[in-house]
């Protein structure tokens, strides 16, 4: 499917729509296109709840199939935006979170926190990949942490992997933890957003202090981080620095 061909895109929401429409039935499209008004205009916030929480009896978790044309459309969008990986029920979920009432902030942030605190894993995972997708990004800061510091590894690279929300949003101290962490449970350096960017002296300090400790226990260490320690001392003077998928080799 290609929506820069085919559509004019006029908003994140109706690009989603698109992409499901293209793998689903009407009927699922009608009863989503039904919850999405019913939300907009809700009062007391009800409808988001109930819709948000059926959303696996209507849409499948097979994953969108997007080819080049459509993640162009999702990038001039929003910049860095990358569903390539989601699934057609966190882009549905998707569509009814972006069809919140934004006018109450407060109203908003807390109606969105409390899905984040009664959600299972997989809802998780589609709210953590929506963050740069919703209002008052700057508020979801800790929300954002709480996710990095989440033992399920799931919920973990919704927030690192593949979302550019931590590059735009964190502190130094909490990117350099998010890529330690990264990389203490096995998660692709090359799939963190900004790692050129975001390079600094203290993180390569820490990678080099935690590969040390790996090769004393005769641990393998990833190669991915020599990479990016080789780009902090070049200050990543080259703008087209990239990580390069890479298997883990013993460094000793």
């Amino acid at each position: 499917m290609s929506a820069l061909i085919t559509i004019k895109t006029t908003s994140i929401s109706s690009l989603l729509r698109y992409w499901i429409s293209q793998v689903v039935d009407k009927k699922t499209i009608i009863w989503l296109d039904e919850k999405k008004e019913q939300i907009k205009n809700s009062v007391t916030g009800r409808e988001f709840f109930t819709a948000f929480s059926m959303v696996s009896r209507y849409v499948t978790k097979d994953q969108l199939q997007l080819t080049p044309e459509d993640l162009k459309a999702a990038s001039a969008l929003h910049t860095g935006w990358f569903p390539g990986h989601w699934s057609v029920e966190q882009a549905a979920r998707t569509i009814l979170v972006l069809a919140l009432p934004q006018d109450n902030t407060e109203k908003y942030l807390h109606t969105l926190e409390q899905v984040f605190i009664s959600a299972d894993v997989s809802e998780l995972v589609a709210l953590y990949q929506a963050l740069p997708l919703l209002a008052y990004p700057e508020r979801w800061q800790k929300r954002a942490a709480e996710g990095v510091r989440s033992n399920m590894t799931a919920v973990f690279n919704a927030v690192a992997l593949r979302n550019p929300y931590a590059a735009e949003y964190f502190d130094t101290l909490a990117w350099n933890q998010m890529v330690l962490k990264a990389l203490f449970v096995g998660s692709p350096l090359h799939l963190i957003q900004g790692l050129d960017v975001r390079a600094n002296s203290e993180l390569a300090r820490m990678l080099v202090d935690y590969a040390q400790e790996r090769q004393s226990a005769n641990r393998p260490v990833s190669s991915e981080l020599w990479q990016l320690v080789e780009c902090v001392k070049s200050l990543c003077s080259n703008s087209k620095f990239k990580i390069q998928n890479s298997k883990k080799v013993n460094s000793q």
